[in-house]
């Protein structure tokens, strides 16, 4: 049997850790093509030479680095098909009149300029090429329904949503499709910024206590998901925002 992704080619955006190194094991043991951008080489590295991917260092809020990126698909594996945005940054939880212009640059910068700049590099490679296209922006629950504290990065996941959902109807006809898979709360290198405290079970428990299924999201939860849109399976799914959040948002 052959897998989901076999011989499609993927960017995964933030995959030497957390949730985008779960979505990278993921579309490897499926068949993928893996290239693992990252600002961390050490990291990234590692990742790539486990995965059999290759690494690329990247900075999403640089251009340059997304035309490098694409470059290296082209010329490694022959093309692009899918591109998972799941690099993020956070701040961490405090009043909303605390939060510097720094906090805000941040946010807005890798969450929400970052997707800005993969899609003005790559769309015009799969409208060029006439290729099919696969775009997953790792969203958050805090896009839709909003905790208290972390303004300026919730709303950065609120636009990241809004422009992907309208990317879907715009690209539509290209055959290009974009979505969102929005975990809730996981524990994973940023956790420690959402809760406002360290990343133990205890300091988690206000946030899952609102999870009705009762535990955080884990990067497999994640790239089970990002596997699915990216699959042929999904050929007809566009513009959704998948919540992976065991019922947080109903």
């Amino acid at each position: 049997m052959t897998g989901r992704l076999q011989g499609k080619t993927a960017i995964v955006t933030g995959a030497a850790s957390g949730f985008g190194r779960g979505i990278a094991a993921k579309f490897a043991a499926e068949g993928a093509n893996i290239i693992i951008a990252d600002l961390s080489s050490e990291a990234g590295e590692a990742a790539a030479k486990e995965l059999n991917g290759v690494f690329s260092r990247t900075d999403v809020t640089d251009p340059k680095a997304w035309e490098d990126v694409l470059q290296l698909a082209v010329s490694k594996f022959g093309g692009l098909d899918i591109v998972v945005n799941n690099a993020g940054a956070t701040y961490a939880n405090k009043p909303t009149e605390e939060i510097t212009e720094k906090d805000f640059d941040l946010v807005m910068n890798v969450n929400v300029k970052g997707v800005y700049h993969s899609t003005n590099v790559l769309v015009p490679y799969f409208l060029k090429e006439k290729r099919p296209g696969c775009f997953i922006q790792v969203a958050s629950t805090a896009g839709t329904r909003p905790r208290p504290k972390l303004t300026w990065y919730n709303a950065s996941k609120a636009a990241v949503i809004n422009a992907s959902k309208t990317m879907a109807v715009e690209y539509g006809p290209q055959q290009i499709r974009f979505n969102c898979v929005s975990p809730v709360v996981g524990s994973t290198g940023m956790t420690h910024l959402f809760i406002g405290m360290p990343d133990t079970e205890e300091n988690r428990k206000n946030f899952v206590s609102t999870i009705p299924i009762g535990r955080p999201s884990t990067p497999a939860d994640v790239a089970n998901a990002c596997c699915y849109l990216a699959s042929d399976e999904a050929a007809f799914i566009t513009g959704v925002n998948l919540e992976v959040d065991g019922g947080r948002c109903v």
